[in-house]
């Protein structure tokens, strides 16, 4: 009975989810809409050269216009909640968000990344150039982006695409230099991984 349970189980996984293909043309070109239970933004900087600070945001969604045939005519708007800021201490989120010094979350809702142009450097990476909004000041960064696959993902009846990202930024370009004059790093590193599904 419980070979016949694992089975079961192990076919109903596999009707579920596939492998993904890492061809682009393998995906459908259309919309698609960011899947906020498997996706993550997370950010580090310096403190003090002892160690790289580490939080994330947990509210983020955004959208995808993807072009199988020619990814890098392909856009994307991202859109995260300062209020979402997540460093596993509840009063320093608090200050994180509201704090003049900080984000500022009352002032400027929203942290916004829209795309602006995309160049591949490989077949399944690309460099996605774009305005980032954050703090009310508007400036141009680049994300290095991994096509990680095209698949079918639990729960979703369409194709999920898979992309990981990383940057770099100034964080006193967007009026964020707080304590950089006291050794926490202006340079913030951002991760961000991603799934998108087939909007419906």
């Amino acid at each position: 009975m419980r070979a016949l349970t694992v089975s079961l189980a192990f076919g109903l996984l596999s009707a579920c989810a596939t492998p993904p293909v890492l061809e682009p043309a393998a995906a459908p070109t259309g919309n698609y809409i960011l899947d906020p239970t498997h996706a993550s933004v997370t950010w580090s900087l310096s403190h003090a050269g002892l160690s790289n600070y580490t939080a994330r945001f947990d509210d983020i969604s955004g959208v995808l216009d993807f072009d199988s045939a020619a990814p890098q005519n392909s856009t994307v708007d991202i859109r995260i909640d300062p209020k979402s800021v997540s460093t596993g201490l509840p009063k320093f989120d608090e200050e994180l968000a509201a704090s003049g010094n900080y984000f500022d979350a009352n002032t400027f809702p929203e942290i916004r990344f829209v795309s602006t142009g995309i160049k591949l450097t490989g077949e399944a990476m690309g460099l996605i150039t774009g305005d980032l909004t954050l703090k009310g000041v508007t400036k141009p960064v680049t994300l290095d982006v991994t096509f990680n696959g095209a698949g079918k993902s639990f729960g979703n009846p369409g194709k999920t695409l898979g992309f990981s990202a990383s940057t770099k930024f100034l964080r006193s370009d967007f009026n964020m230099g707080h304590l950089v004059s006291f050794g926490i790093g202006d340079e913030v590193a951002l991760r961000i991984e991603t799934e998108f599904n087939e909007a419906q």
